[in-house]
């Protein structure tokens, strides 16, 4: 794997997210923001936050498939949540965990989780961009 994850001395350690990763694989791989559509461009999950995080995962597992990667080469996740409030904190973690489970990785990674006015189709509530590295 080219990745590492830790959470350095000095600074808070998170559960949910980690500080920073290094990587030492050789190809970066930038995905574009993923969102709650499914293979066939259909929606999934309308006005459901966990589900729309949960298909946004999945879809960066399939795109990192397709270059026989896995979410485990994923260094950084930005995540844009339209109207984020602390409130919705479960929701998405919820949407996290479903991923994880069906995909059988450990979801925590360096985060940054964006709140936002609007994404590029009015049913969406998350968009989720991945940076990975592989070997």
């Amino acid at each position: 794997m080219a990745v590492t994850l830790i959470n350095p001395d000095g600074l808070p350690k998170p559960e949910v997210y980690r500080q920073m990763s290094v990587a030492t694989g050789s190809k970066l791989v930038f995905l574009a923001g993923q969102v709650a559509r499914d293979a066939d461009g259909r929606k999934v999950g309308e006005g459901d936050l966990a589900a729309q995080v949960e298909q946004a995962y999945l879809n960066i597992a399939t795109a990192l498939a397709a270059i026989d990667a896995s979410f485990d080469d994923v260094a950084k996740l930005t995540v844009y949540v339209v109207d984020w409030t602390p409130d919705k904190m479960p929701r998405l973690g919820e949407g996290v965990a479903r991923a994880a489970e069906k995909l059988g990785v450990d979801p925590v990674k360096p985060i940054t989780l964006l709140g936002v006015s609007a994404l590029g189709e009015p049913d969406l509530l998350v968009e989720v961009e991945a940076t990975a590295i592989i070997d």
